[in-house]
């Protein structure tokens, strides 16, 4: 295809498959569904651009929208980029403080919001919290009804894909959100890297269960405009509500993070013997969390289908993805292959992963380059490269035990504890002791119904797999739910290290 920028990709698609379904907002009754085709993709963002242009929006506006996953926020998004403009996008789940702190960064000329959601007014909230703003921003709605107007007053589209137009946000969970800077070229990049990656053909069907704001809102979208292939939109994902437009339209393609496997695998469980969960879906694929080489095995049993799991980060959408054809070993226990034109290094010593390639962003908003001198971005998270050139993740620089000198890999305890019956997930943290520098403590939750674990019954299952006794728990607790992030549902240890860090080993 001729063009570089995304709305040159969304033109392109139109022309050549106007009538092909492009995106189904799903819900629970078909009757409630709403679909739209990539012609009509190309004519309505162009329409939506129109109107936004009219309100003032311009080539190089800062535009920050926190929407829900809907069409028209893939409308929304797609007209900003007809534009020019520089997006923002921002999840439905930060709350004042982390939205006060992005308009205030970004020093926003608009912020687009939903009206009236839910029996909630997020206007008025959007004007109540831009009110003490130095040159407030406009305040724009868009959820059922989007601004439209005659394509014939804009300029051309943008024709440069190196342009800095996308900020997106890191979660924030241990530090304030870093905003992380994007051009078409890099999340082009990401998504056509990540539909070649799974293999994509004319006879799949998507689905988007993640937050459309997440920086896999436009990783996607690039791969159903590069394949031509339609997604299930999911405003709230739910199980078990989410699986009657899976099966309604024959989802082949799911996925978002471990913990979504997690949660379709506990819905195959409850079925009869010999019945299938989602007939159709042939692959479940996702990143952003570490996932335990047993759930592999548990979801190829559980869901009669296959998993590919990647490694990416928001500074980087696509860094490696495991190959569905590969072999259950690979696809067990790393995490995929980098794409030609993605550089892995591994750094000597720490073995921090540092990246550089064409889907890597250019760096911060109002911070200084992060990158090496080689122009190499350091990730934080540790891992090494096997002969095959597969990426192993083993953990976070900031998820490395130092206790009496010994660095253990939380990780590494992590995975053998998913293995016991009774722990439906786990989380590993280092926590200050005046006598070992840090103390390992294990926080669990348990599937329902298991019976209570003790810490001896955790160490006992933990040397049975063979750690070493050094690295056993000194502390354990016990959670209903783990704490969990907005987007890919990652459990945010932060919380845990402040809750659970004045206390003694228990158990």
């Amino acid at each position: 295809m001729t063009g570089t920028t995304l709305w040159d990709l969304v033109a392109w698609r139109a022309a050549r498959t106007p009538e092909a379904l492009a995106l189904v907002q799903g819900a629970e009754s078909a009757r409630q569904e709403r679909r739209i085709t990539f012609g009509g993709l190309h004519r309505r963002a162009e329409r939506v651009a129109a109107g936004l242009y009219e309100r003032g929006v311009r080539p190089g506006s800062l535009v920050v929208w926190q929407l829900p996953t809907r069409i028209e926020t893939v409308l929304f998004s797609l007209a900003l980029a007809r534009i020019g403009a520089v997006q923002s996008p921002v999840v439905p789940l930060y709350r004042a403080h982390e939205t006060g702190q992005v308009l205030r960064r970004t020093r926003a000329e608009f912020f687009a919001v939903p009206g009236v959601r839910g029996g909630f007014g997020h206007r008025a909230t959007a004007e109540r919290l831009t009110a003490g703003l130095p040159g407030p921003p406009t305040v724009i709605e868009a959820y059922d009804t989007l601004p439209d107007a005659d394509p014939a007053v804009l300029p051309p589209p943008p024709a440069d894909a190196d342009t800095v137009r996308w900020i997106y946000w890191t979660s924030g969970t241990t530090a304030a959100p870093r905003g992380v800077l994007h051009t078409d070229r890099s999340l082009r990049t990401a998504g056509r890297w990540l539909g070649t990656a799974l293999r994509l053909g004319p006879s799949d069907i998507g689905s988007m269960a993640f937050p459309y704001a997440h920086v896999a809102g436009p990783d996607y979208t690039v791969m159903l405009l590069e394949h031509g292939i339609p997604a299930v939109l999911l405003e709230h994902f739910a199980l078990p509500a989410a699986l009657s437009p899976y099966r309604r339209h024959g989802v082949t393609v799911a996925g978002g993070s471990t913990a979504f496997y997690a949660l379709f695998l506990a819905e195959a469980r409850a079925l009869p013997p010999g019945h299938r969960l989602l007939p159709s879906l042939r692959l479940l694929a996702g990143g952003g969390a570490p996932k335990p080489p047993a759930l592999y095995h548990e979801v190829v049993a559980g869901l009669g289908c296959q998993l590919a799991h990647g490694y990416a980060l928001t500074e980087a959408p696509m860094v490696t993805m495991g190959d569905p054809d590969d072999s259950p070993e690979h696809l067990a226990g790393t995490d995929g292959r980098p794409p030609a034109g993605m550089e892995i290094r591994i750094a000597p010593g720490s073995g921090e992963i540092l990246l550089r390639g064409p889907c890597v962003c250019r760096g911060y908003l109002d911070e200084p380059a992060p990158f090496d001198a080689d122009g190499f971005l350091p990730t934080g998270d540790l891992g090494h490269l096997t002969a095959t050139g597969h990426l192993v993740v083993t953990g976070r620089l900031k998820d490395i035990i130092i206790r009496k000198g010994e660095n253990i890999s939380a990780q590494e305890i992590e995975e053998l504890l998913y293995r016991h019956p009774d722990i439906a997930d786990a989380a590993v943290i280092g926590l200050p002791d005046p006598e070992r520098g840090e103390r390992v403590c294990a926080v669990i939750e348990q599937p329902p119904d298991a019976g209570e674990l003790t810490l001896a019954a955790v160490s006992a299952h933990l040397l049975a797999q063979g750690l070493a006794r050094h690295k056993l728990p000194e502390q354990l607790e016990l959670l209903p739910v783990l704490p969990r992030g907005a987007t890919l549902r990652k459990v945010l240890k932060q919380e845990l290290r402040e809750r659970f860090g004045g206390g003694g080993a228990a158990g």
